[in-house]
């Protein structure tokens, strides 16, 4: 292929070190970023210019992250991120274009560093972080039980309620986008409310897992096949005879 289909995006592409780091806060010792485009693991970049899909992958002996155009023998690299972070010094154009202008996990997965950057990531952080603290404050012990029992299961139920507020404190700090996510669910609320009541014996679920009944035997709703029958107790809660029911286990558990 000629230079001209070389995209635009790379004018007055600057040659400097540079410094890539993962997003989020529980970095695994090693992360491998995919590298090269297959069948059935796409690597694409859409060029509006040309008005399609170009193939990617990082090829160390090669100028572009563009496999068009590559030229002659390509020999293939890996992409490792170590303890978050991936340094690529300016000698290494083609890695860096992949991962600056090209690859689509840019901005999800990763970020590349700079200063104005790496703080803006921070306070989006420590504002997220400060959300999830003030809510697990507000939230009743009941709401709090709940969305630590998605974490830990059922070992929630032999803690206080201060080792709840503690433990639902450091999920909150350590998992801020999580913990907040789980509070907005209302499925995770009416999760914990059938278990407690399995668990008082007011409903049972029969052993293979596929029915649930009142505590005296009569029927109430059948699991669909490959469910969970808690995440399916949930929703049947939602439906017209569930929440009949629902206010009737809710009385017999206060």
């Amino acid at each position: 292929m000629e230079n001209q289909n070389v995209p635009s995006v790379e004018s007055g592409w600057e040659m400097k070190d540079r410094v890539y780091m993962l997003t989020g806060d529980n970095q695994p010792p090693v992360m491998t970023l995919q590298s090269k485009h297959t069948r059935r693991k796409p690597l694409l970049w859409f060029d509006e210019e040309q008005g399609y899909n170009r193939e990617l992958r990082y090829a160390t002996n090669q100028r572009s992250p563009i496999k068009d155009l590559q030229k002659g023998y390509s020999t293939l690299g890996h992409i490792f991120f170590k303890e978050g972070r991936l340094s690529v010094p300016k000698s290494q154009p083609a890695l860096q274009k992949l991962l600056s202008l090209y690859h689509p996990k840019k901005g999800k997965l990763y970020f590349e560093y700079t200063p104005e950057v790496y703080a803006e990531n921070e306070v989006d952080m420590i504002e997220l972080e400060i959300e999830a603290l003030n809510l697990a404050k507000k939230l009743e012990i009941d709401e709090l039980e709940a969305i630590l029992r998605v974490e830990k299961g059922n070992k929630v139920s032999k803690l206080s309620t201060k080792e709840l507020k503690r433990d639902a404190l450091v999920f909150a700090k350590n998992n801020p986008g999580a913990f907040i996510d789980l509070a907005k669910d209302d499925n995770v609320h009416l999760r914990n409310i059938g278990i407690k009541a399995v668990e008082a014996n007011i409903i049972q679920l029969s052993p293979d897992g596929k029915q649930f009944t009142w505590g005296n035997g009569r029927k109430l709703f059948k699991v669909p096949f490959e469910e969970n029958p808690y995440s399916a107790l949930a929703a049947w809660f939602k439906t017209d005879d569930g929440v009949e029911v629902l206010g009737a286990v809710e009385k017999k558990m206060k």
